[in-house]
């Protein structure tokens, strides 16, 4: 594959993410390992600087679209005593619905953004990075509608120094996933 295959990336060179798991969080490389070859074929990635890897100073520098980025978040829904975890992909320029959606779809009476030490240390990846490629099993996977049906997004590696693009359509796919309406506003 060519850059021309995800433009989103901008002016970046980008590779298939299986060709350079150097770039990659390790839980990233076993879920690319485990999606049919024809899926993983479909996901980019390219070496950025990790000073760069927030998503408005990525899109500046690189070129990229900012409707064209997905930021990952991990939420932690509290009811009592248990606390569970899913994590929202949605348009950068939105923000997921945590205390509407996301809390009903947890059963939670308490719904918030999960502390950074606690998402870090939940699904093995660096802050700054954290995608939903790989997220550990039996999380949901929220996605936002108009992530689905982006030609491609770029979402974050596992890792500061890196980011990945791939169609919004294999986001959608990916374990755990359940796409729904109006969940980044």
């Amino acid at each position: 594959m060519r850059r021309a295959d995800w433009p989103v990336l901008g002016t970046l060179e980008a590779v298939p993410a299986l060709d350079r798991p150097d770039l990659l969080g390790d839980p990233v490389v076993h879920a690319l390992k485990l999606l049919d070859p024809a899926d993983a074929a479909l996901v980019g990635v390219a070496e950025i600087d990790p000073e760069l890897a927030d998503t408005a100073a990525f899109c500046d520098a690189y070129g990229s679209p900012l409707d064209g980025s997905a930021n990952c978040v991990v939420v932690a829904g509290r009811r009592g005593e248990t606390t569970s975890y899913a994590a929202c992909l949605v348009l950068a320029t939105t923000r997921a619905d945590v205390n509407g959606l996301v809390r009903k779809r947890l059963n939670a009476r308490k719904a918030s953004f999960a502390p950074m030490d606690d998402a870090v240390a939940l699904t093995g990846m660096e802050y700054g990075g954290i995608t939903p490629v790989g997220l550990p099993e039996g999380w949901p996977l929220l996605v936002d509608a108009a992530v689905a049906v982006a030609p491609a997004v770029v979402i974050g590696s596992g890792v500061r120094h890196s980011k990945l693009a791939l169609p919004g359509a294999l986001a959608a796919r990916l374990p755990g996933a359940e796409v729904v309406d109006g969940l980044g506003r």
